[in-house]
């Protein structure tokens, strides 16, 4: 990080070495023994300041914009960051991937924080295990990265709703990302909580954080030019000390730059380098550039291609945008998974979820394995930095575990009777406003709306985002944004109706976030007229779902199952687990849980053909294995070492 001297005196030398190397050994071992437990009461104990050696708490200035360069303190600094999020990696593996962004020759961590996730209900905050933010830090600051922190609130990042909570949709007047008293409120108390953490790790403070950004690409969405003066002064009155960043792309650099704050540019070609840049030098003058996104590659959509961006293109671009005297920031190095239902969607012509895998064609893959991208950029960042770069950690084993036999069964149907009461309403009520979850509604999962019908007929309604339609447990097709309408057949007396409605994932960028309400969305209508009475089933499938299906209510799968259903098996591990991708082959669309942890979804329309499974979440000894399925089951469930991405398509 930065260099230090120490001014020798007579007859203190001895002393005040031996006060560094106490201070030094002080704070490790309090880093050690923190790293895996870190909670909010151990940041407050935290004396940043009194717990580093007196000539290391010299922190006067920070990162600082001097005419067209960085400084740190008194040094020319330039950023050669990467882009890991804590979220999704797991806790086990933050370490490995750190270290391999350390040996690459970059300087810097950059990281989002997802609100949704640390708010999963209103005043009720989770940063532990995977969440624990302030960890996710101190490892950077311990393996010697300095931090760039991304908090939102709107982070974007293919997120369910660009990372904002879903119950703020239960307003039925919220106007997300402006000063609308209801979105205001909400953050100032969650920034209340957040920044309570983050401010000790400052670089001020002795803290890794050397910068911090104001929301997330703003100037693409501008509906209140209110907005981003509120956000920067809600971070400056919680005590955020560190040079603050904007970051647009090409669609919203214009409106996106503001008073006191550096803007910064997110791209991937060097034709929009040369406009860019050009266009901040007219703006905010002579100021360090930084490309804030360098784009190492693209998410993918379910049905789509499975994006790549050529090595030698990505090694062309990061040297040209050095040449141009531009800091970087590689988005991403390491990707990650979209674990559980946290992927977002795009919604511009049509409505298209993003996959599970996360492995954005990043400089390390979704189980952090070494690129073409990683040895080239490491070959060119190793040329410039002037000392020779740390090791490269060795390769986290792999294996392929022998295919798995699910034996027990227990239709959707047979489920529902152990499930929690359903709600009772007269109408459909979309998922954020299930009285739920202590008033706050559904997040993420399934619904299920069941009614009754007396005749046959033409059903028609908003679906957000898949309803799959079902008389009495027979399936007659599907609901969604291109099939509205659908015909319930000739039926006699009276007949239950179903609707299973699947949130695949609610928008995270463009004009419409603000219409990311899921389920039923208003009336249902048979033959025009609107059906009443409904039971509401919340399926969001977390840990405490399955807890209520103890082993006696299971049955051996029958010749011929009924859907949906769940699928339990056995993966026995006699050794030390090992990370693997499992293979759904055979099998049509669902999710899978291990252990509890919920991997994510599979559909077999691609282009994601394997699940990442981390052998971190693994046991030795037996292994529960529940795999939800909509439509249609295979026999078994295949393990192999690579995943399988499917078609691919070149970026341009």
């Amino acid at each position: 990080m930065g260099k230090w001297s120490i001014g020798r005196k007579p007859g203190r030398t001895l002393g005040l070495l031996l006060l560094v190397i106490l201070s030094f050994l002080v704070l490790c071992r309090y880093l050690h023994l923190r790293l895996g437990s870190y909670d909010h009461e151990a940041a407050q104990r935290l004396d940043w300041y009194n717990l580093l050696p007196a000539w290391l708490r010299h922190r006067q200035s920070g990162l600082q914009a001097n005419g067209q360069y960085f400084m740190l303190e008194d040094s020319t600094f330039w950023i050669f960051g990467g882009s890991m999020h804590y979220f999704r990696v797991p806790k086990e593996y933050w370490k490995d991937r750190l270290l391999k962004m350390k040996a690459c020759g970059l300087n810097t961590l950059t990281t989002y924080v997802p609100w949704n996730l640390h708010e999963p209900e209103r005043g009720q905050f989770d940063f532990s295990g995977n969440l624990d933010l302030e960890a996710f830090v101190l490892m950077a600051a311990e393996i010697g990265l300095w931090v760039i922190l991304r908090p939102g609130p709107y982070i974007c990042s293919e997120i369910d709703l660009g990372g904002l909570p879903s119950w703020l949709l239960q307003d039925s007047g919220m106007r997300l990302r402006t000063t609308y008293k209801g979105f205001t409120e909400a953050v100032d108390l969650y920034f209340d909580h957040l920044m309570s953490r983050v401010v000790p790790l400052q670089y001020k403070h002795g803290g890794p954080i050397i910068a911090v950004q104001v929301e997330n690409e703003y100037g693409s969405y501008n509906r209140d030019p209110a907005y981003m003066p509120y956000i920067k002064k809600a971070l400056e009155d919680r005590g955020i000390v560190e040079l603050l960043l904007t970051s647009d792309n090409k669609d919203g650099l214009q409106k996106g730059v503001m008073d006191g704050v550096l803007a910064t540019i997110n791209l991937q070609s060097q034709h929009e380098l040369q406009l860019l840049t050009n266009f901040l030098l007219s703006v905010q003058r002579v100021q360090p550039k930084m490309v804030m996104e360098y784009w190492t590659g693209w998410f993918d959509s379910w049905g789509g291609p499975h994006n790549i961006l050529d090595s030698s293109e990505v090694l062309k671009t990061v040297s040209a945008i050095l040449d141009a005297g531009s800091s970087i920031n590689l988005y991403m190095f390491h990707g990650g998974t979209n674990f559980g239902f946290i992927n977002g969607a795009m919604h511009f012509h049509e409505y298209k979820s993003d996959v599970t895998s996360y492995d954005y064609d990043a400089v390390l893959t979704e189980a952090g394995d070494y690129t073409a991208k990683y040895f080239k950029l490491r070959g060119f960042f190793g040329s410039i930095s002037g000392v020779p770069l740390p090791p490269q950690p060795d390769l986290l084993p792999k294996t392929a575990y022998e295919p798995l036999r699910p034996n027990l069964y227990l239709s959707l149907w047979d489920a529902l009777q152990y499930m929690e009461e359903p709600v009772n309403s007269e109408k459909p009520l979309n998922m954020e406003n299930l009285p739920i979850n202590n008033g706050n509604g559904q997040s993420f999962g399934y619904t299920l709306y069941e009614t009754t019908i007396a005749s046959s007929g033409i059903l028609s309604g908003l679906v957000r985002d898949r309803g799959q339609v079902f008389v009495n447990t027979v399936s007659v097709g599907f609901l969604d944004y291109e099939r509205k309408k659908i015909v319930i057949p000739l039926i006699q007396g009276y007949t239950r109706l179903r609707i299973l409605v699947e949130n695949r994932g609610r928008v995270n960028y463009g004009d419409n976030i603000d219409d990311q309400r899921k389920g039923l969305i208003g009336n249902i209508y048979l033959n025009d007229s609107p059906l009443k009475k409904f039971r509401i089933y919340s399926l969001d499938m977390k840990k405490s779902f399955f807890q209520r299906f103890s082993v006696d209510k299971w049955s051996p799968i029958p010749e011929v199952p009924t859907f949906p259903a769940f699928f339990l098996g056995a993966l026995s591990i006699s050794l030390s687990p090992f990370d693997t991708f499992m293979k759904l082959e055979g099998w049509e669309k669902g999710v899978v849980f291990i252990n509890g942890q919920n991997l994510g979804r599979y559909w077999n329309i691609g282009p994601q053909e394997t699940l990442y499974l981390p052998g971190a979440w693994l046991d030795q000894g037996i292994n529960q294995v529940i795999v939800f399925e909509e439509k249609m089951a295979g026999p078994v469930i295949q393990f192999t070492e690579t995943p399988h991405l499917g078609r691919s398509q070149y970026l341009d």
